[in-house]
């Protein structure tokens, strides 16, 4: 047992050192590698190099007796090695020249999917995006059980025990409770825009950039341990609690959607900021789950950020920054024009109502990719069919349409789903955080330290350790419940609109 522990724990520091090299590369891709450098070559090897060690003899007899002697271990060793045995039985499955080959396609990918989304050229992309849904329907063939098969292989990679039954059970349950209130609210939002033409001016760079700033006071977002740069798609990343990394994208011609950004990565960022650093130094670092990672961003970015509380409390410090175009903007203005609903094309620009239906699109094409229903081929006109369904509008472009994800140049399929479930889980933990909180009370003082600390406490500081179902039960007292969600929603956005 002893020698088992010590070479799992000697080998850990590597694979987490090569981690890092990773870390930095790819956020150096993301952010200020020149347009025709490419890293590809030393992602492969450290690929490589990382495989080796985490299927090398030793670390896999460690792992398994520890794994015959779970008894005897703590908690958070229980279930890390619960983790990890579960891990080595896949990667051993993988062959190790396709795992570097993909390693080193997602890393060529990511400029020339930047360069097809600029130039709203899905052709540049089609030959990756074939190779990648080959790669991944392989994937799913090595990793199949009698319990996991086909797309499920790859949801419980994202939010362990959810399979396709669960959540068309959840999606089916917000098409029956969302989309007659959506129908109501597009009977009389038609003309909205116009009530709003103050939004649509230009706010330049600069000034939204400085108001990010002053976010990052609001959100404790600690300048000691982060940073902020911009690239493509806005993203979160670290390595440690002490290192943590999110990215903005600015728009002249829409102001809103940086500072929502903003406030989502840092929901991220807290997240990562928050777990006990002794957790942070084992393999349980890191979030519990995508679709925990997701409640937290969600829960910043709607809960806290589109609130009334909110705009009357800090529409000031942006009225400062932008004086002409907000000369005659009121911050119930501004809240009302922030919970404005309309079906609309971009995922990360949706309103909170119809943003299930941007999910469920992607979840629909997934699902159809991995059954070879769809080919790469027919994701364009798979992609237009499901948003006229879905959201009645009429994609007019690659780069608005199926390209505006950068998810998929990575192969992440099974991620998407995740965005409607935290979603979720961000209703469920907002409905317990009120018994303790007077959560509008407390963002009128301009921070939000006592709801930090209530997430750190209830569920950041378990960082991994925990399954993100157990997690959640302890911070809410009870298992799952969308209810919460849909009903936070209806509520919601009735009283915005004053519907029957």
């Amino acid at each position: 047992m002893q020698q088992a522990l010590k070479i799992y724990n000697d080998t850990n520091k590597k694979i987490k050192a090569l981690s890092f090299s990773g870390f930095l590369i790819g956020w150096d891709m993301q952010t200020e590698m020149p347009a025709k450098s490419n890293h590809g070559e030393q992602m492969a090897t450290l690929s490589e190099m990382e495989y080796t060690l985490s299927t090398s003899p030793e670390y896999v007899n460690a792992i398994n007796v520890l794994y015959q002697n779970l008894n005897e271990l703590n908690d958070l060793l229980k279930h890390e090695i619960i983790v990890a045995k579960e891990g080595i039985d896949k990667l051993t499955k993988i062959p190790m020249e396709e795992y570097v080959a993909f390693s080193a396609l997602t890393n060529d990918f990511y400029n020339v999917y930047v360069t097809a989304k600029q130039t709203d050229n899905f052709e540049l992309a089609l030959p990756y995006y074939k190779k990648i849904i080959e790669y991944r329907k392989k994937y799913v063939d090595w990793l199949k059980t009698d319990k996991l098969c086909g797309y499920n292989v790859l949801l419980d990679e994202f939010e362990k025990g959810l399979t396709e039954q669960k959540y068309d059970q959840f999606f089916n349950l917000l098409r029956k409770k969302l989309v007659p209130v959506i129908k109501q609210i597009s009977k009389v939002s038609k003309n909205q825009k116009n009530k709003f033409a103050w939004a649509y001016q230009k706010f330049d760079v600069d000034g939204q950039k400085k108001f990010q700033e002053y976010l990052r006071d609001v959100f404790g977002f600690n300048r000691d341990y982060t940073v902020i740069k911009e690239s493509e798609h806005p993203f979160t990343t670290n390595c440690t609690v002490t290192d943590v990394r999110i990215t903005n994208h600015f728009y002249e011609d829409n102001f809103v959607s940086s500072i929502f950004s903003a406030i989502h990565e840092m929901g991220h960022g807290l997240y990562e900021l928050q777990i006990s650093p002794e957790i942070d130094k084992t393999m349980s670092g890191g979030g519990a789950s995508m679709a925990m990672h997701e409640s937290q961003s969600r829960f910043m970015e709607n809960m806290i950020a589109r609130s009334l509380a909110f705009w009357q409390t800090h529409f000031y410090k942006l009225k400062e920054i932008f004086p002409n175009q907000l000369a005659n903007v009121t911050a119930e203005d501004m809240y009302e024009y922030v919970n404005l609903v309309e079906c609309s094309l971009i995922r990360t620009e949706a309103d909170e109502l119809t943003y299930g239906m941007h999910v469920m699109v992607r979840y629909e094409l997934e699902k159809a990719i991995l059954s070879g229903k769809v080919n790469a081929e027919n994701i364009p006109e798979k992609w237009n069919e499901l948003y006229k369904e879905y959201l009645g509008v009429t994609v007019p472009s690659y780069s608005s349409g199926c390209l505006q994800d950068v998810h998929w140049a990575y192969g992440e399929f099974g991620y998407f789903p995740t965005y409607a479930l935290g979603s979720a889980y961000a209703a469920q933990i907002y409905n317990a955080m009120q018994r303790d909180i007077d959560i509008d009370a407390e963002i009128r003082t301009g921070k939000i330290e006592k709801i930090a600390k209530w997430l750190k406490d209830n569920i950041h500081t378990y960082g991994s350790s925990k399954y993100s179902s157990e997690i959640l039960k302890l911070a809410t007292n009870e298992d799952f419940n969308p209810d919460y969600y849909c009903n936070y929603l209806v509520n919601k956005y009735t009283k915005i609109y004053n519907l029957k």
